[in-house]
């Protein structure tokens, strides 16, 4: 009986130190790895760019997290080797992550999408560098593929026509891309928009989707009022099935890549460049921005008038008085030149 009792305290001690290591284990494995890190804020963003090392990375993260590494995400770290294959990207971090779910995330990865915008562009150069701004890719690296005769080739396009390939809006990417990726993203998205309905529209007015993008450009540098945009449209296509010349001045301040002019002079309608419509007959070589939505639509679905001719008007209102012969249009004209030397307005950039 005695040794039977003396067994059971042996067992009831040996069950509580099991049960005291239990929980001590289990103390500290929901400490080291399960308790959410109750960061300060509801949520916070992390970045790793390509050039992030593991210092780095501590460095960033301890800067998203406002306070230490916790112990049980650097232990983890070491023991996973990640190191040695740490993936770029933009991470949200919520006050519910703990260690092991901070770690799994950067460990397997698990981006968090962001939104690339892109609207209000006139050039290239101006794409490249919002792109950059907003994602890890360089500007420059855009940039190199603008020069790409080939890449642009297999695209269908040529750098003249490229402007013709976005479609401005807002995008959910994610921050890491790459460049080849974000073209044909946006080659996906072109197709998107262009869809059976747009396209039949397209081929109902007589142009192809290059060539609505490219009037629909034109039609945005002359208005930002988006209930004229359909009747400047109707202008310029009434001047195109005659065979008359654009004579649009957005196409000279393109040809002279000064977007500032404020007045067109004379000496600027003699510029040498396939982008003066004065000189040129039918569109340009392509786009002199990178046209909204609702430019294309406008031009989709353009008014149809008997306008051929159209002045700013003189209370600098940005619209326009339309007419359908020139005398009309002079008498436009006229009002609008005298409102300009009331403002001595004289010539490029004086005020």
């Amino acid at each position: 009986m005695a040794i039977l009792n003396k067994r059971k305290k042996v067992f009831a001690s040996l069950l509580l130190i099991l049960l005291v290591l239990g929980c001590t284990l289990f103390t500290t494995v929901y400490f080291m790895f399960l308790k959410p890190i109750n960061i300060k804020l509801e949520s916070t963003t992390f970045y790793i760019n390509r050039d992030d090392n593991m210092d780095s990375v501590y460095i960033h993260l301890q800067e998203s997290l406002q306070k230490p590494i916790p112990y049980g995400f650097k232990l983890l770290s070491t023991y996973k080797k990640y190191p040695k294959q740490i993936h770029t990207g933009k991470y949200t971090i919520t006050n519910q992550d703990t260690s092991y779910s901070l770690f799994l995330k950067l460990f397997r990865g698990n981006q968090t999408p962001t939104k690339l915008v892109i609207n209000n562009v006139r050039t290239l150069d101006q794409l490249a560098q919002k792109v950059g701004d907003q994602l890890m890719i360089e500007s420059f690296e855009i940039q190199h593929y603008f020069d790409d005769i080939q890449f642009l080739d297999s695209l269908g396009y040529t750098k003249e026509t490229l402007p013709a390939l976005f479609i401005p809006n807002t995008y959910e990417v994610y921050w890491n891309i790459e460049v080849e990726d974000f073209f044909k993203r946006m080659g996906k998205e072109h197709l998107r928009f262009w869809n059976e309905e747009r396209t039949k529209l397209a081929q109902e007015i007589g142009l192809s989707a290059i060539e609505v993008a490219t009037l629909a450009s034109i039609v945005e540098e002359e208005t930002n009022a988006n209930d004229e945009k359909p009747m400047v449209a109707g202008l310029y296509m009434n001047r195109l099935k005659r065979g008359m010349p654009l004579q649009a001045d957005p196409t000279i301040k393109f040809a002279l890549q000064d977007f500032a002019i404020k007045r067109i002079t004379n000496k600027d309608l003699e510029v040498d460049s396939p982008y003066n419509t004065y000189i040129h007959t039918g569109l340009p070589p392509g786009p002199i921005r990178f046209a909204s939505i609702q430019g294309l639509e406008s031009v989709l679905n353009y008014s149809k008038h008997n306008y051929l001719y159209m002045c700013a008007k003189e209370d600098f209102s940005g619209k326009h008085n339309f007419a359908t012969n020139l005398n009309d249009h002079m008498v436009n004209a006229r009002k609008y030149w005298r409102a300009l030397n009331q403002r001595k307005i004289y010539k490029l950039g004086d005020n």
